[in-house]
């Protein structure tokens, strides 16, 4: 066969950019409403023998919500966002199993070993907060009232000291939660500032 009867076919795939939304207002949202049944646990709102029905709003909201988000913000190369919100999640995994263990199931169990891991969960959380200082002030108070949360309840396993404080840092967690979800969602659509979240603390 010649040169001539030989047919080239070339085919060009033009790459086109992907863009994702911006995925904060719902792992915030997420976090928020988790924060928020928590919360009417330690506040001792509601009785805990409702604490069965916690588990579906932790585990879809705050664990689930904020693993979509995190794995979102992998995909855009947002290093804080994806590393907390994804941390973040698989606590709530975490804290919802061990709900489950603790309410359906007769295994012997040492409630030590979840403060234990509510300790290296703190430590994250410690370096997360150091972290948010470069983002901005809203998200700085979040992890702020996450990290004393986290304190006072290692303090309520360990030495069975009231998780009331614990009630009320969630509680605030979850209206700053909002108020964040909020302000990315609205000044987003808006294309300009409607909700400020304050500039960052620190600006190395």
């Amino acid at each position: 066969m010649t040169e001539k009867n030989i047919i080239k076919s070339e085919t060009t795939v033009k790459a086109f950019p992907m863009f994702t939304a911006e995925p904060a207002a719902l792992g915030l949202i997420g976090l928020a409403v988790a924060a928020l049944v928590l919360a009417s646990t330690d506040l001792g709102l509601t009785s805990n023998a409702s604490k069965s029905l916690m588990i579906p709003w932790v585990l879809f909201f705050g664990a689930t919500a904020q693993l979509v988000a995190g794995a979102m913000d992998f995909k855009r190369k947002n290093i804080f966002g994806a590393t907390v919100f994804t941390t973040y999640s698989m606590t709530m995994y975490s804290i919802s199993l061990t709900l489950f263990i603790t309410i359906f199931t007769d295994v012997e169990f040492d409630i030590t070993h979840y403060a234990y891991g509510l300790i290296a969960i703190l430590v994250f959380s410690i370096i997360a907060t150091a972290a948010s200082l470069m983002t901005n002030k809203i998200l700085f108070a979040i992890l702020t009232f996450v990290d004393l949360a986290v304190i006072v309840l290692i303090a309520h396993y360990l030495y069975d000291v009231s998780a009331v404080p614990a009630g009320i840092f969630l509680l605030l967690t979850s209206v700053f939660s909002f108020y964040a979800a909020a302000a990315i969602l609205l000044n987003t659509m808006a294309d300009k500032t409607i909700l400020p979240l304050g500039s960052a603390i620190w600006k190395p």
